[in-house]
């Protein structure tokens, strides 16, 4: 491990490459980079979580900290990690802090592995707009995370605005376990599908996009029974025409499946760690069509598999927006949202 105080981004790329150097064999084969974005108060959080998931997809970890965007004098700390405590991977940890914060691809850019996907997490909350963090519009794929904000459902219906293909939230992963077992309940079911029952508290949003789900594929919208007393998704119940009844209610780690005539099965139903989640949607660098027909059916915003693959970068900054709602005078050349120039980028089909 190497640690760098008060260093700069050249600095940062010459002893990454003196430490591959002396791993050896341990520091090639990256199949991506991932850039994780955290706060310093959950950080070590997220950095257990990519280690689980550079376990199964070997890649160069860049966990990027920015704090304190409106102070004096801007500094960049940052921790190289080769084959160590991050697990098989390359990491750098980088604290920015100042005005370096807001301009953090000028330190990631350089580090970013030459011809492998680039993914971005937000392990926090993500901007309302994505196009406007560098971070994301360099990314192949974009994975956010609505149960970090304070109103999860809302977050969702912010995703499905912001859409473009490469997107996705940890809310649907955590949902796919439910989705293997009810298209697997399918597999006996003849006749068609005519009314669903969530069971969930109201700002669940698992079951907002279990919700979105269920319509995109059947063609009917479920009904959402509040259950305030659960802390996430209690039960799913689906009634055919024929009137067969089919049930999937959560216990503890496992289900229970109980459909008319039938006797209870027990299925397994584990809450996956965060790490194991991340891993999941490594797996796949392709937009997840069905994501997003469930991200649209959910907010009522048709069409979002159909649009462009392209993101342009719409630079903000924070500080002068804070400013000028203070109606403290500035010289910089924003607007009033804070937004200025536009880059056009290039790189996959995620930029």
């Amino acid at each position: 491990m190497i640690g760098l105080w008060d260093t700069t981004g050249n600095e940062v790329v010459k002893a990454l490459a003196a430490e591959r150097r002396s791993a050896g064999g341990v520091a090639s084969g990256m199949a991506l980079t991932l850039i994780v974005v955290a706060d310093e108060k959950h950080v070590r959080e997220a950095e257990a979580a990519a280690t689980i998931a550079a376990a199964a997809h070997p890649c160069r970890l860049l966990v990027v900290v920015r704090s304190d965007v409106e102070r004096d004098r801007d500094r960049l700390d940052a921790e190289i990690v080769v084959g160590g405590r991050l697990g098989p991977c390359e990491a750098v940890v980088m604290r920015m802090y100042g005005r370096l914060a807001l301009h953090a691809e000028s330190v990631v850019m350089p580090l970013l592995v030459p011809d492998v996907p680039v993914v971005t997490w937000w392990h926090g909350e993500p901007p309302d707009e994505i196009a406007t963090d560098f971070l994301g519009v360099v990314a192949d794929r974009r994975i956010t995370d609505a149960a970090q904000a304070a109103n999860p459902i809302e977050a969702l219906r912010l995703r499905a605005a912001d859409y473009a293909p490469g997107d996705t939230d940890l809310s649907w992963t955590r949902i796919t376990l439910w989705r293997t077992l009810v298209a697997g309940a399918f597999d006996t079911v003849q006749a068609q599908i005519t009314e669903a029952t969530l069971v969930a508290p109201r700002s669940d949003p698992t079951a907002a996009l279990m919700s979105g789900w269920l319509t995109a594929r059947l063609g009917i919208r479920p009904v959402w029974q509040e259950a305030d007393q659960f802390q996430r998704m209690r039960s799913v119940e689906l009634r055919s025409a024929d009137g067969d009844q089919l049930v999937l209610t959560r216990e503890d780690s496992t289900a229970i499946f109980q459909r008319t005539g039938q006797n209870d099965r027990q299925l397994p139903l584990v809450r996956r760690p965060l790490g194991e989640e991340l891993a999941e949607e490594l797996r796949r660098l392709d937009a997840d069509q069905i994501y997003a027909e469930a991200l649209a059916a959910m907010a009522d915003t048709p069409g979002l598999q159909h649009r462009p693959d392209r993101r342009v970068h719409i630079w903000k900054d924070p500080a002068t927006a804070h400013r000028a709602e203070a109606g403290i005078s500035t010289h910089a050349t924003t607007n009033k949202s804070g937004a200025g120039t536009s880059y056009n980028l290039s790189r996959g089909g995620g930029a």
